[in-house]
């Protein structure tokens, strides 16, 4: 089984479904449940309650001995469905060397792609491209698999996305209650886009962040006089990164945490990635968090 590859070796396959394949054959290390649950008549599991669940699946035994709200999950007897949604704005094409944000994320959602089809569910895109939306329908199978990789391969990050429109539009045309999964650095208006991350889950479904951003990002490593432009915008700044960094470095991590925080609190799924970090070790931390909640 290969060893987990640097994210530039990954990257450097110009195969985005031989890319999926390296980062998923990297990040197993033997046979593991599938994290990926769905609803049925077949009893699975508890998950704490959310607004919007269904009061018939709360389990008032439990609330009793616990005083604690937990809601049962059901096994689906149909394969679960998942959508992928794919930020595919400007920013996500920093930086405009080396490995880029998109790119990293590009990766990710084709090996998610990949795992999902393999296990026998069904796995969809739906993203935007010069303000039209970019749809793929959840279906299974190799030949699908290479339909959403090829979708993915023509995307080129420009512009700005709505990622609510994305979103909902992903929840509505999934057939039945599935997994909305988001890639993205989540710079586009936070509140407006939490605030619809939790009507989508209100109606059911399961809410993945896959969080990407640069390391350059984190750390601001650079010196001197230096003008920044906002990619989705065109403005310009001068700055001196020296100057600005301890600052800046604080609202930064303030930013994260409020991400990871309100993900927490609404009960959806978390994960942060850095585009130096093996894109095999950062799957294999999504798919441990998922199925520890789980």
């Amino acid at each position: 089984m290969p060893a987990s590859l640097s994210p530039a070796l990954v990257a450097a396959v110009d195969d985005l479904e031989v890319a999926a394949r390296l980062i998923v054959e990297g990040m197993r290390s033997g046979q593991h449940r599938s994290p990926f649950h769905g609803f049925s008549t077949e009893f699975s599991q508890y998950r704490a309650y959310r607004p919007g669940d269904d009061l018939k699946y709360l389990d008032w035994k439990v609330l009793a001995r616990t005083d604690r709200l937990y809601t049962r999950q059901f096994r689906e007897t149909t394969n679960m469905s998942a959508m992928l949604c794919l930020d595919s704005s400007a920013s996500m094409a920093y930086p405009d060397t080396g490995l880029s944000k998109f790119r990293y994320a590009a990766m990710m959602a084709a090996a998610l792609a990949h795992l999902i089809i393999m296990q026998g569910d069904a796995v969809g895109l739906m993203t935007m491209q010069d303000g039209r939306l970019v749809y793929v329908p959840a279906r299974g199978g190799r030949g699908h698999l290479r339909t959403v990789l090829a979708h993915v391969d023509r995307l080129t990050p420009l512009g700005q996305w709505d990622p609510g429109t994305v979103m909902t539009r992903a929840a509505d045309l999934l057939r039945r209650r599935g997994l909305v999964c988001v890639l993205s650095d989540f710079y586009d208006d936070p509140e407006a886009t939490r605030a619809e991350m939790r009507r989508v889950g209100r109606r059911g479904h399961d809410i993945a962040l896959l969080q990407v951003v640069s390391r350059e990002e984190i750390d601001l490593p650079f010196t001197g006089d230096l003008e920044f432009e906002d990619l989705e915008t065109g403005a310009r700044a001068w700055l001196d990164p020296v100057t600005a960094r301890a600052g800046y470095r604080d609202a930064l991590a303030g930013f994260l945490q409020e991400w990871r925080s309100s993900a927490t609190r609404d009960g959806f799924d978390y994960v942060l990635m850095t585009t130096d970090e093996k894109p095999s070790e950062a799957l294999r931390r999504y798919l441990l968090r998922r199925g520890a909640k789980r």
